[in-house]
């Protein structure tokens, strides 16, 4: 072996040494979560609720930081890669480069996976005194009128657009995208019969389908939920292959020790598996789905993908 081998071995060795050093002292001041969402978004929510507990079990404060939109995506991704600058996001993540050319940030190479928080279903609702009883008087109606039914979203990035746009592929359906500034105008958009369905939180819809205000038609997640048991998933519905998670998971900048990120992901799937935390996560529509670094860096990956076609098929350039 050679001598030059053997000094990069040694500082190799060093280095693996180091990291679980630091893992070990970790946290040692404060901690900050980037969310780039505005407060009281779905995002914030669960941020909030994970700071509070990471807090208490690091003996160490954890804030959270809004920082709505792509610049606080990329102010995290240029944060020192040490552990104390840590991002929560959505699924929204892995279209940024997609649909902006401005974006200074790649959503894989420039950060570091750590875990996937909770996975948020949606409901497929309509006004309540549209003719669309089902799935697929939906679908009927906008083969009759194509391109004149609409569907509401709280922007190109978010959650609530991806999950149509993806029903709109799978049903083969020409229906137009109306993006609103939040979730708030773009669910009073479909009570005042502005659009023609919406993808909704599941508490908002248990809410205002209860008091007559609107009709939910289906929800998108893999299996029927208690909260709404008689509404069919989209696959039950009429819709083969229909398939959307629409996660929330935590990030750090690209570089970051491997055993600092291992740590914050073991600490917040201890964190999920805690009572009150589950019955807040649920309160909220939530599900809990944490993962270990890995998983998560699969999942992102070929969400970025995946998405990137979606877009694409649907004629999305980045702007």
């Amino acid at each position: 072996m050679t001598r030059f081998r053997m000094s990069w071995l040694g500082i190799l060795a060093l280095l693996a040494v180091s990291s679980t050093a630091s893992a070990q002292t970790y946290p040692s001041q404060r901690v900050t979560i980037i969310v780039p969402f505005t407060a009281g978004s779905i995002t914030d929510g669960l941020a909030r609720i994970l700071a509070d507990k990471l807090s208490e079990m690091w003996k160490q404060t954890v804030i959270v930081e809004n920082r709505p939109g792509i610049p606080g995506t990329a102010g995290a991704a240029k944060a020192a890669p040490d552990g104390y600058t840590l991002m929560l996001t959505s699924n929204g993540h892995t279209i940024a480069r997609a649909i902006s050319k401005s974006a200074q940030f790649d959503p894989v190479r420039d950060f570091a996976a750590i875990s996937q928080v909770a996975i948020v279903p949606l409901a497929v609702v309509v006004p309540a005194d549209s003719p669309a009883k089902s799935i697929k008087d939906f679908i009927e109606l906008a083969n009759q009128k194509p391109g004149q039914l609409n569907f509401a979203s709280a922007g190109l990035a978010s959650t609530t657009y991806l999950a149509a746009e993806v029903f709109k592929q799978q049903a083969k359906i020409n229906i137009v995208h109306v993006p609103y500034r939040g979730l708030p105008e773009a669910t009073t958009a479909v009570v005042r019969g502005d659009v023609a369905i919406y993808f909704l939180s599941v508490p908002s819809a248990q809410e205002l389908s209860a008091t007559g205000r609107l009709r939910v038609l289906a929800v998108n997640s893999a299996k029927r939920l208690p909260q709404l048991p008689d509404a069919p998933t989209l696959v039950e519905a009429g819709v083969p292959g229909y398939k959307y998670d629409s996660w929330f998971g935590v990030m750090a900048p690209a570089g970051t020790p491997k055993a600092i990120l291992t740590k914050v992901s073991q600490d917040i799937g201890k964190a999920l598996q805690l009572p009150d935390v589950h019955e807040k996560l649920v309160a909220q529509g939530s599900v809990p789905a944490p993962t270990t670094p890995e998983q998560f860096d699969m999942i992102i990956k070929e969400d970025t993908e995946r998405y990137a076609k979606i877009l694409k098929d649907a004629g999305i350039e980045p702007q």
